[in-house]
Parts: structure tokens; sequence; C-alpha cells
């Protein structure tokens, strides 16, 4: 109920305020799994996505978002609650694994999922490889990915800010990608190749110069910076 009335609010207040421009919104199946594979810019890309897909999405968020006191506390977790978000623990070395494992639980129940192949936000504006866990999920659920394409983001949340400025605001969504035309997802070359042909497709959409290399958020501890190492050639999670 909450969730409803969140949305119900959310939307319009959007659309008044930021004037968001959405394309494409009929490439997203209204019913059945899908995964929602976007390019990363801000803070509130997720939310923008929630608020401004045609259905439902599910997506992962830090925990801390989910377990502070008092009213301040109260209200983030209702409302992270209420458009969607997952808890996932980044500090666990197994966030990785909890994070697919979450996500296919939501594709497997006919949910729609959005995930950042690139891991995290790019804080220079620039297009980073996919990882290949938007692949496992596919491949394993055997759903359709629908590239995503989110620009002007930053401008209105600008990095390590809380502040939020009135700025337009676009979302492209892009064709389905047909995951099951690609392969078992235990080949590595088939979850490279459609991470790869997800990473073209926004790529497209949303003009981003390309990094060729992979985007790394600052180890929070001794032991991420351990497990980073001993995974430095394994590409295959997302970073929620």
């Amino acid at each position: 109920m909450f969730k409803q009335v969140l949305r119900g609010v959310a939307r319009p207040f959007t659309r008044v305020v930021f004037r968001p421009t959405v394309i494409g919104r009929e490439n997203v199946p209204r019913s059945g799994p899908v995964l929602l594979a976007s390019n990363h810019l801000s803070f509130i890309d997720s939310v923008a996505i929630t608020i401004l897909a045609p259905r439902d999405v599910r997506f992962l968020a830090k925990s801390e978002y989910f377990t502070g006191t008092g009213t301040t506390g109260r209200l983030s977790k209702s409302f992270f609650e209420g458009i969607g978000a997952i808890p996932v623990d980044r500090a666990s070395n197994t966030a990785a694994k909890d994070s697919l494992d979450r996500g296919l639980e939501v594709l497997q129940e006919g949910g729609a999922f959005a995930i950042y192949p690139e891991g995290t936000r790019s804080r220079d504006g620039r297009l980073y490889k996919g990882r290949t866990g938007v692949a496992f999920l596919a491949l394993t659920a055997q759903c359709p990915v629908v590239p995503v394409a989110i620009t002007g983001t930053p401008d209105v949340m600008p990095p390590d800010t809380s502040e939020i400025r009135v700025r337009p605001v676009t979302v492209q969504f892009g064709e389905p990608i047909d995951a099951a035309t690609y392969g078992d997802p235990s080949s590595a070359r088939a979850r490279r190749k459609l991470t790869d042909d997800v990473m073209d497709a926004i790529w497209r959409m949303s003009g981003q110069e390309l990094a060729g290399t992979y985007n790394e958020p600052p180890a929070a501890n001794v032991v991420e910076r351990v497990r980073r190492a001993m995974h430095r050639n394994d590409p295959e999670s997302p970073t929620p």
C-alpha cells in the first residue's frame, strides 16, 4: 500500500518539478521477468528508473539506508522500501554473490530488476566496461534485457552532495535484448558477448565517452582491498 501511494505521489511530482523526458516506455515488457540494465551517473538514478518505468522495479541499495535510528532512519527505510529497494551489505565478503542471488530471486518470481553493469557510479561521466553479472542473471533467468540510458541526473544531484537541483532528466528504455539466443549461463563467452551488447546499446543511447576499463569504487577497508586483489580478473558481479 505504501509503495503504491509513494509512486502515486512521486510520479506527478517528478513530472511537474523535473519535467523528465521518457523515451521507449513501450520497450519494457509489462509482465514477466525483465532485467533493466542502466548506466550509472548519480545516486538518484535508481529513483528515476523506479518512478519512470511503466511497472514496479526492484533494485539493490546499501543496507545502511534501512538500519538508521530515529525519525530520519524510519523515513529512510520507508522511502527505500517504498520505491522497491533491496538491502545488501556492501561490506560483506559475500556481497557480490548476495547481490546476484537477490536479483535472481526477483526475476524468478516474474519481477523487474534494475542493475548497473558498470558496478558503481561513473564519477567522470564516461561509460565503463560492463561486468558480466548482468548476463549471468539474464541467461540464468532466461529473461530479456532492456538497456537503459540516463542523462542529466548528475546535474540534479551532483556527486558527494545531498543537494537536489531542478534540472532536466532523460531516461531512455532501449529495445529488449533476447538473452535466450546467447547460449548457456555457464559459458564465459556467452556472458561476455551479452554484456558487451548491452553496454553497446547503452552507449549508443547515452552518447557517453567510453572508458575502456572497469570502474572501481574506493575500497572501504583492508578486507575489501584484499578481496579485489584476489578477484581482479573476475568481472562477474555488480556492486550495490
